[in-house]
């Protein structure tokens, strides 16, 4: 489970909201379930980071987000950062749509139930080998003396931003009322 934050800081407080964010990270990284959390900005002239933070299930995700430690933490955070935008994501189904915005004065986050992992292995599945057969007849006249490791580098290179941009978004939205189903 990814949570996505984007705060905006004050660039007179960028040193402090490093030292804040590495003490949020060094009390998560205490909690059962934590995998790593980071932050980047889109240019030295922004005042928006944007961070993040992954834990391995929900029920580990609502210890940290439900614990005194996070809140006297996010607290001491209070003038120092504002948020502008949060996200949770789970599996796949967080890959290709657009982000879900969410009131940061809420405090209580909604998220959508994740489909289970074997409706996202089918749906994978079926983008993956049509696209991946259909490769390798296209690129099979050209590429047949090629070592296997080029020919693999080759389709991966176009199958990739095809699956990204144009294949897998079509196919969660195609298959969304099946793989909704049952999440809840």
């Amino acid at each position: 489970m990814t949570v996505a934050i984007t705060r905006r800081v004050r660039p007179e407080d960028e040193l402090l909201m490093r030292a804040w964010a590495d003490a949020g990270t060094q009390m998560a990284s205490h909690f059962p379930g934590f995998l790593g959390s980071g932050w980047v900005r889109p240019s030295r002239q922004s005042t928006d980071w944007h961070m993040l933070y992954r834990f391995d299930s929900r029920d580990s995700l609502a210890t940290w987000q439900e614990s005194n430690e996070r809140n006297r933490w996010l607290t001491a955070g209070t003038n120092l950062v504002e948020d502008t935008r949060i996200e949770h994501r789970t599996g796949i189904e967080g890959w290709f749509d657009e982000p879900e915005e969410q009131d940061v004065s809420e405090l209580v986050p909604t998220v959508a139930p994740a489909p289970p992992r074997w409706k996202q292995m089918v749906v994978i599945w079926l983008a993956f080998f049509p696209t991946s057969v259909t490769l390798t007849y296209l690129f099979g006249p050209f590429t047949g003396g090629w070592p296997a490791w080029a020919r693999v580098l080759l389709s991966t290179l176009v199958a990739t931003p095809l699956m990204t941009y144009l294949i897998l978004p079509r196919m969660t939205k195609l298959f969304h009322p099946w793989l909704s189903r049952g999440s809840s």
